[in-house]
């Protein structure tokens, strides 16, 4: 597979009698593409997720690497190469955990990669994404041509008639040698017997299983493939990424004079005037609101980080949930305004620039304890109720808000411009997305959740977990004896329905019994996950 360099003039669509013409396909695209669609459909056609994404993802990137020419612009470019790793790592979360974070990872991942090789020099992450679906698009309309008839197809007509004829004397040898040692050799013709009544079998269960939708869901299957191995230069956003730098560069005001752009000196004291009047702005903004925080953190640092115990009858959920949400949201605030002070030529107003750089750089600070006293807020939360998805997305986040205060430091200090803060956010993004996908979290969540301190567990919780839970259910049931509320609720209902300890062990066993029977009727090898299935055997050996 050969990366085809065809721009948009290669797809001409014109009316009347001329036709929109193919794109131009090595033999082994010719190849790879029905293949890959066979494949997408055998995987992935009524099966849950799995091996089969894992397997899917593999050909395609085994696919794309070896039709990239060694000379290839994507092979010097280190965000093709983190790509290609996260997406190999990816995969292989998916085939190991099965969780809706590998698999969004992996899909991701692969996405990315493909942008990377349609637009080799690209920087952003998401720019990639929609630069390998864009491409995508492309690609499939200058495939079906393929798909429609010849309509001079003479030539063709007459070399099929050529090879028809050159093929019909050996056949016919073939069939007559064949019904000799029929009747000669009688185990070779109980071997043929079971050969065709096999292929009898097969033929007679493929039939049934053919549908409206299962042809369309192979059309799905075919176009994926095809506008993942067939890569046509996108160069929309590779022309939108060109023109940002990494860096703010001083505007300087100018006019035009016989041709001539020369500096206007009226136009450039006006412009020094603006410039004071917006660095009086921010130097209020960042006075006034460095307060303001201040008196914020020394309230949350003297209440919740030292020795916080919730008093009888205090809202913890109130607490946690509004409070770290309101502070979240201050966060990117205030984040958002210093981008917007820093933008342009205040980066270069030499008589206040170290003054509004310290004050800046404190708020910075301050909005970093911030980020402490809502992780703290997180932590205290998880201590009295449990651990839950939403409470590790709220670290995930802080992670994500750490590691963007550090680059709007940055930004203050190094004058870099917004579109170096997204490349390098977008960077940071995606490697939590692999951290997520690399952790095996139900597992993780059940084992902190059946914990003897806790007198209250939302069992209902756990039982909608992923089955490769169970056996954890199951080994800690004795806990149950020491719960004083334990929480089973219907899927989907928001009333709480109590359980006795016995009542809950009951509804633990009828799960685990219930998935014992299914698993081995239900569970096939294209959605075969590795933990799923040394659940299912601890299960079955207890």
């Amino acid at each position: 597979m050969t990366t085809i360099t065809a721009s948009s003039a290669a797809l001409p669509v014109t009316t009347g009698s001329a036709r929109r013409l193919p794109l131009p396909l090595t033999a082994l695209q010719k190849l790879l593409i029905p293949a890959g669609a066979v494949l997408f459909d055998v995987l992935f056609y009524r099966q849950g997720v799995g091996l089969n994404l894992a397997l899917y993802t593999l050909f395609v990137v085994a696919a794309t690497v070896v039709g990239l020419p060694r000379h290839a612009a994507a092979w010097r470019s280190g965000y093709f190469r983190l790509l290609l790793a996260g997406t190999i790592l990816s995969a292989g979360a998916v085939a190991w955990y099965g969780s809706g974070a590998g698999a969004l990872a992996s899909v991701a991942s692969l996405l990315m990669l493909l942008g990377f090789v349609n637009q080799p020099h690209l920087k952003l992450v998401a720019y990639a994404l929609l630069t390998a679906l864009g491409g995508a698009a492309r690609a499939v309309p200058g495939l079906l041509p393929y798909l429609r008839l010849p309509q001079n197809g003479g030539a063709h007509r007459s070399r099929t008639r050529f090879y028809s004829r050159l093929l019909v004397l050996p056949l016919l040898v073939l069939v007559g040698f064949h019904g000799l040692f029929v009747l000669a050799n009688p185990r070779y013709a109980a071997l043929v017997g079971a050969v065709f009544s096999q292929l009898g079998e097969w033929l007679a269960a493929l039939w049934p299983s053919f549908s409206l939708a299962h042809l369309l869901f192979f059309l799905i299957g075919f176009m994926l493939t095809a506008g993942a191995l067939v890569v046509v230069p996108f160069h929309f956003f590779q022309d939108q990424e060109s023109r940002f730098g990494e860096f703010v560069r001083r505007q300087r005001d100018r006019v035009a004079s016989l041709g001539v752009r020369q500096p206007d000196f009226r136009a450039r004291d006006r412009g020094t005037l603006d410039l004071r009047k917006e660095y009086l702005a921010a130097l209020a903004v960042f006075g006034l609101v460095n307060l303001l925080l201040l008196v914020v953190n020394v309230i949350d640092v003297r209440w919740i980080w030292f020795g916080f115990v919730p008093t009888p009858g205090f809202d913890l959920t109130q607490f946690v949930h509004e409070g770290t949400y309101v502070l979240i949201f201050s966060i990117l605030l205030a984040m958002g305004i210093v981008l917007w002070f820093f933008r342009r030529n205040l980066n270069f107003y030499a008589p206040g620039l170290a003054a509004l750089r310290w004050g800046a750089t404190v708020w910075v600070v301050q909005n970093a304890v911030l980020a402490v006293s809502v992780g703290l807020r997180n932590y205290y939360y998880i201590q009295y109720t449990g651990l839950a998805y939403k409470r590790i997305g709220v670290y995930g986040f802080l992670l994500l808000t750490f590691f963007g205060l550090i680059t709007v430091l940055l930004k203050i200090w190094q004058r870099r411009s917004a579109f170096a803060l997204v490349r390098l956010n977008g960077l940071a993004a995606y490697g939590l997305l692999l951290l997520l996908a690399l952790g095996n979290w139900e597992i993780w969540i059940a084992r902190y959740n059946l914990n003897a301190r806790f007198q209250t567990l939302d069992l209902g919780f756990l039982l909608e977990m992923p089955a490769r839970v169970l056996p954890e259910l199951a080994a800690r049931q004795p806990v149950l004896d020491g719960m004083s509320r334990i929480i089973i609720s219907p899927p989907g209902s928001y009333n709480e329905e109590t359980a006795t300890p016995a009542e809950a062990r009951a509804a633990i066993q009828r799960r685990l019994i219930n998935w014992r029977h299914t698993y081995p009727r239900h569970r096939t090898w294209q959605s075969w996950t590795r933990a799923e299935s040394a659940a299912f055997f601890e299960a079955v050996s207890r």
